[in-house]
């Protein structure tokens, strides 16, 4: 191994300008303008599997954006990792509010910022580059490994179900790797061992059936946003509680043991307040803010619209209004079973002036790991290694439904070994990547991939 971190230290400038081509690709899965670039990046990913000395490799499509799969099975009688990220990425909405441009990689105090930098295209090309480092200095991988790139992740992997159910013999393997998730914070490396669920739902209001003049109809016509905001309020208690009956009946209580391993993790909450700009937060009532973000399932209203928005006044009553929510699943709760819940309290809370369509967008499956199986055990040295420290285990407070749906149809549990830092900005302007991080990834990987073909 000591060559292979040798030639991982002396190859990192090239690793980062190589990563700067890769980011300068606009690949926005959901916008129809961006699908040749979509479709340029996912040639790139397939050069960089060539490069990097991965054999097999295709552009499958699927009927949205294509997935990138390569593959290395020169290893019999060891495991097969199947490596699992994306190459799409978020929109970049509201651009005036970045520092560089989002696809104009540019470095500043350590960080390389850009849209995609931590997720996902920084996270699957340190992967890369550690197959590239073993093929280089020994022609061989210590163990099999089939990359499967998706280009769909940020609008749900809407075709990745049915890519797995029909390519299960392909993707064959023992054990899952990801990463997607970040470190407990800047310097303490750590692994994620759970991830919440996902169910996102849309509510339309319907009142009269035009846009009416507030001094003429108002005080008599039922208000489409004042009944819809009454609505959002009954969903949350003083407390934090969610209201929906049935919510909570299959959630997974944290055990005496999960909440003891919380109280371990270093958390700083005036550090905390300071970085987000609040004076207190609100949570559900009787848990800690790290339980809150990753234990217990929430509730939130994402985005809500209706009436007149522009400049200056219009005095309008709204003929419509509409919001979009979203809810945290955690073990054992289901997404369409959540929806259903969900549907049937807001249409018994929708008033009888109002007309109501509920919709069920899209979800995931929350997931957990054990942390004491062989795979996890293997990372966690690797990562001593590099950082020396000591691994902390964590779970997340975000989704990756995928990690449920490679369980659900592949039998497969998975290492979520991130890199990224949950100050990243991922999702919002000024998206960034810690770069000695995504050195150390480069070698973590690696090592990774020794320590489990020597407990195997």
């Amino acid at each position: 191994m000591e060559s292979v971190i040798s030639f991982i230290n002396s190859n990192r400038e090239r690793y980062v300008e190589e990563l700067k081509d890769f980011l300068r690709i606009p690949s926005i899965s959901t916008n129809p303008e961006n699908k040749a670039d979509v479709a340029r990046c996912a040639q790139y990913v397939s050069d960089q599997m060539n490069k990097s000395g991965l054999q097999n490799i295709q552009i499958i499509p699927t009927q949205g954006h294509p997935v990138v799969y390569g593959e290395w099975l020169g290893a019999p009688g060891k495991p097969t990792i199947l490596y699992y990220g994306h190459y799409d990425v978020q929109p970049v909405d509201p651009l005036n509010l970045w520092s560089s441009g989002p696809f104009e990689p540019t470095i500043k105090d350590g960080y390389i910022y850009a849209r995609g930098s931590s997720d996902d295209k920084g996270q699957v090309f340190l992967n890369l580059k550690s197959v590239e480092a073993h093929m280089k200095i020994n022609g061989k991988l210590p163990v099999n490994i089939k990359f499967m790139i998706e280009g769909e992740e940020e609008i749900g992997s809407v075709n990745l179900e049915n890519f797995i159910t029909s390519h299960k013999e392909l993707l064959k393997a023992d054990v899952v790797l990801v990463s997607d998730t970040s470190f407990f914070d800047d310097e303490m490396p750590s692994i994620a061992y759970g991830l919440r669920g996902l169910c996102y739902m849309q509510i339309d209001l319907t009142g009269p059936n035009r846009d009416l003049h507030s001094g003429v109809y108002g005080g008599a016509v039922a208000n489409p946003i004042n009944e819809l905001a009454n609505i959002i309020s009954k969903l949350k208690d003083k407390n934090g509680k969610i209201t929906i009956p049935g919510f909570y009946d299959k959630v997974r209580p944290l055990t005496k043991a999960e909440r003891d391993a919380y109280k371990k993790l270093p958390f700083a909450k005036k550090a905390y307040f300071k970085d987000l700009g609040i004076k207190e937060t609100f949570g559900e009532k009787g848990y800690s803010i790290l339980e809150q973000v990753s234990g217990r399932p929430c509730l939130d209203c994402n985005g809500i619209w209706g009436g007149f928005q522009g400049e200056g006044a219009k005095t309008v009553l709204p003929s419509k209004a509409s919001a979009k929510i979203s809810m945290r699943l955690v073990p054992n709760q289901t997404p369409h079973q959540t929806a259903k819940l969900f549907e049937r309290y807001v249409k018994k809370l929708c008033p009888k002036t109002m007309q109501i369509k509920v919709t069920e967008l899209h979800g995931g499956y929350p997931a957990i790991t054990d942390i004491t199986t062989k795979e996890i055990i293997a990372a966690s040295n690797a990562l001593h290694k590099v950082f020396k420290k000591k691994p902390l285990f964590a779970r997340e407070g975000g989704s990756i439904p995928v990690i449920a749906s490679f369980e659900r149809l592949l039998g497969l549990k998975s290492v979520l070994m991130g890199f990224g830092l949950d100050t990243d900005a991922i999702h919002s302007p000024n998206e960034r990547f810690k770069l000695d991080n995504f050195h150390r990834g480069i070698l973590s990987v690696a090592l990774f991939y020794d320590e489990l073909a020597k407990m195997s």
